[in-house]
């Protein structure tokens, strides 16, 4: 009795099973099974419920996570590194899929885009560091007579008088060591120059590798998931990275409108050989969100008030006002198309990133803040709604 007449369902017999092989296996020239690119069948899964499974993968798992967390801090610094190329090479992308928008092939884009942004700043250090140098100078010259003029207030002279503060600041400004000591003496300024030359040669060597292989690299991380959910995760994929590109351009945008009107008021209300030095100041520190525009403000006030008081309750109007057409008008406008996150998910952000990486993580607050949400309501959310 054949086994099919048995009543049950066999299994497939040699021959069947020959003929599956080779029509899913590579043939050479002959039609012979197991051609040049022939690597054999893939074997079935392993079974994940196996004790040794459990125990090896878990095991592996917590060495993983203990070497990790006992050697974070010896390579934060090269983290950190990683972290801002990626991030400059996601604000980069969209300036380079422009020029490969009209026929540039992506590795020419990625030079042209690079080679802009040394010329640029190249070409901004060479024009502005004389100037801020000069100025900078001139700051320095006259904080003994902002000092005196500070004495004839009665708190400060109070304080004077108890703490010793006005000449401690004066021999410490007048004392022709004031960088030398910031970093720790000559030999200090020389390690910092070189570290911040290293670090900026390292960040640009990697954006340049992030830049030119980005979809390379979104395309291997795709494949990562499943083949009935990899199309979603593209796409989820490619929305984060454009919100933060968006961010970083926006980022620099909304800086350069501060810096540029902070330049032109300077020079209107009579304060033209510190204007360069303090918008140049402000533009850097309104990058940083939440707090550093209030600083910018702060600085730009502060020497104003002790060149003139007149000229400094008019920064103080004018900053004040500045910053809510700011928050109201350039910010948002700039910024709808890239992120959309809530007042107080910006605030809590900024904070954690601050608290972990200093500037650099409250820079990356927002756009991962706004990736998070978006995951959340696209994922999470989607799915609460479905049950």
């Amino acid at each position: 009795m054949s086994a099919q007449s048995s009543g049950g369902k066999s299994g497939p017999s040699a021959s069947e099973e020959l003929e599956r092989v080779e029509g899913s296996a590579e043939t050479d020239e002959n039609g012979a099974v197991g051609g040049p690119g022939y690597l054999g069948e893939p074997g079935p899964p392993l079974d994940h419920r196996a004790p040794f499974y459990l125990g090896f993968v878990g095991a592996s798992g917590a060495l993983v996570a203990y070497w990790l967390l006992t050697n974070i801090a010896e390579i934060g610094s090269t983290l950190l590194l990683i972290v801002v190329a990626l991030f400059l090479a996601a604000g980069l992308n969209p300036a380079v899929s422009f020029f490969e928008r009209r026929g540039l092939r992506r590795g020419y884009a990625v030079i042209v885009v690079i080679a802009c942004v040394v010329v640029g700043v190249v070409l901004f250090l060479v024009a502005i560091v004389p100037v801020i140098t000069d100025q900078v100078k001139s700051i320095t010259d006259q904080a003994p007579d902002w000092l005196d003029r500070l004495q004839h207030d009665k708190t400060v002279q109070d304080l004077d008088n108890e703490y010793d503060i006005i000449d401690k600041v004066r021999s410490y400004v007048t004392g022709g060591d004031f960088v030398g000591t910031l970093f720790g003496g000559a030999l200090g300024v020389g390690l910092a120059v070189l570290g911040a030359l290293f670090n900026a040669f390292i960040i640009l060597v990697l954006t340049l590798y992030f830049l030119s292989s980005l979809d390379m690299t979104k395309g291997a991380i795709y494949r990562l998931a499943p083949a009935s959910r990899r199309d979603r995760v593209s796409r989820l994929g490619d929305r984060i990275v454009e919100s933060v590109g968006g961010y970083v351009a926006g980022a620099f945008i909304v800086a350069l409108c501060a810096g540029l009107s902070s330049l032109v008021f300077l020079f209107v209300v009579g304060l033209g050989k510190y204007a360069v030095a303090l918008a140049f100041v402000v533009f850097l520190l309104d990058v940083i969100p939440m707090i550093g525009a209030t600083i910018g403000a702060f600085v730009v006030c502060a020497i104003a008030f002790a060149e003139d008081p007149k000229v400094g309750l008019a920064c103080v109007v004018f900053y004040v006002i500045y910053q809510q057409f700011e928050n109201y008008v350039i910010y948002p406008r700039v910024m709808s198309k890239s992120v959309d996150v809530p007042g107080a998910v910006t605030v809590i952000a900024a904070l954690t990133g601050a608290a972990l990486l200093g500037v650099v993580g409250a820079l990356l607050a927002i756009p991962t803040a706004a990736a998070i949400l978006m995951l959340t309501r696209e994922v999470y959310v989607r799915r609460q709604d479905e049950r």
